[in-house]
């Protein structure tokens, strides 16, 4: 399929932000990609388009039933001046395993892979120059055929939008703190769990709510049937650096298959660490954290790339991680792969995507 391309008879007139004031989500670029779906036609009419408002039926049946599907990834300005992507295939792979999940149409995935260098490259502009920002990718597929009654749609919209941002979190690379829930959980065996589905974010708003009135960034997932073993962070996966064995507990359903999980997975065992895919309940990370076996703790993902904790909470106990600080390894696998994405590393991987 060709993209159509309308170009927006504004460029230049949306404000762009400083670096300094970017921060995060707050900003869009000036066109997105759209495509639909029906059963019919299958995917159609590709387009780039003056970035604007959707029309939805008040009865598409994304708003009653949660069909909705979608992932998030980088564009970055290289060190020799071009742009990159960081495993991009990784993503579009994840977003075709989360349309089997909620029985939505899959897509190809070099056709995707096209359009969202086409849409770069018209904004590349919009990607920010400084260390640590970056140009923010959001492809999203919704159900929006008009019906009530629970059933899979008959058509579907697949759109992309971007924008610019810098650090996820306040902190920066400082220590984050974390709550650990063991009142609500997050997803259960045979759930959606490991689906990038917005069903999954809304239930974990209240205890994330709860978490901030207290001052904590972040809540830690425990499973829904035991109630002691730990999942994932609410918008990261988590790792433990325990008596030098770097732990995160094993993919099973119910936690997200990260891109920048399975990267830092990869580059420790190419480093030679001791590296383990296990359960560990919440009771072995507070006991390592006050015997001093727990060195580190941090999380991965897209956003913030890595994040180090300093300190959890769980029932009221508060247990401090590496003193606060942020930990040896935690520098080395940020500085790492934030190398192989803007381009100052060699990328043994081949993670690197050039499209500029």
């Amino acid at each position: 399929m060709k993209i159509r391309v309308n170009k927006s008879t504004k460029i230049g007139q949306k404000d762009r932000p400083k670096d300094s004031e970017l921060g995060f989500g707050k900003y869009t670029t000036e066109h997105m990609f759209l495509m639909d779906f029906t059963r019919e036609k299958g995917w159609h009419d590709p387009r780039i388009e003056p970035y604007g408002d959707l029309s939805l039926d008040p009865a598409a049946m994304v708003l009653h039933y949660n069909q909705e599907v979608f992932e998030g990834l980088k564009a970055y300005h290289l060190q020799d001046g071009g742009i990159g992507l960081f495993r991009p295939d990784k993503n579009i792979e994840r977003m075709n395993a989360s349309a089997r999940r909620m029985v939505m149409p899959e897509m190809d995935a070099a056709f995707v892979l096209q359009a969202l260098k086409e849409l770069i490259l018209l904004e590349r502009e919009w990607i920010p120059k400084s260390e640590g920002t970056s140009l923010y990718v959001r492809p999203t597929m919704i159900a929006n055929e008009p019906a009530l009654g629970v059933r899979p749609a008959d058509q579907y919209l697949f759109f992309i939008i971007l924008g610019p941002v810098g650090a996820y979190y306040p902190e920066g690379f400082s220590p984050t703190k974390i709550f650990v829930s063991d009142e609500y959980v997050r997803a259960a065996q045979g759930g959606s769990g490991e689906a990038k589905t917005s069903g999954n974010y809304g239930p974990t708003l209240l205890a994330s709510r709860q978490a901030a009135e207290q001052g904590y960034t972040q809540v830690l997932w425990i499973d829904a049937k035991e109630r002691k073993y730990v999942e994932e962070v609410g918008t990261s996966n988590i790792f433990f650096f325990i008596n030098n064995e770097l732990v995160t507990p094993p993919l099973g359903g119910t936690i997200l298959p990260g891109v920048t999980r399975d990267s830092v997975l990869q580059i420790a065992r190419h480093w030679g660490l001791n590296v383990s895919e296990r359960l560990i309940t919440i009771q072995e990370v507070a006991d390592g954290a006050q015997s001093g076996s727990l060195k580190e703790m941090f999380a991965t993902g897209t956003a913030a790339v890595i994040s180090p904790v300093g300190e959890i909470c769980y029932q009221e106990n508060v247990f401090q991680i590496a003193g606060g600080q942020t930990g040896d390894l935690s520098i080395r696998l940020y500085d790492e792969i934030t190398g192989i994405q803007y381009g100052r590393k060699e990328d043994p991987f081949g993670w690197r995507v050039r499209i500029a």
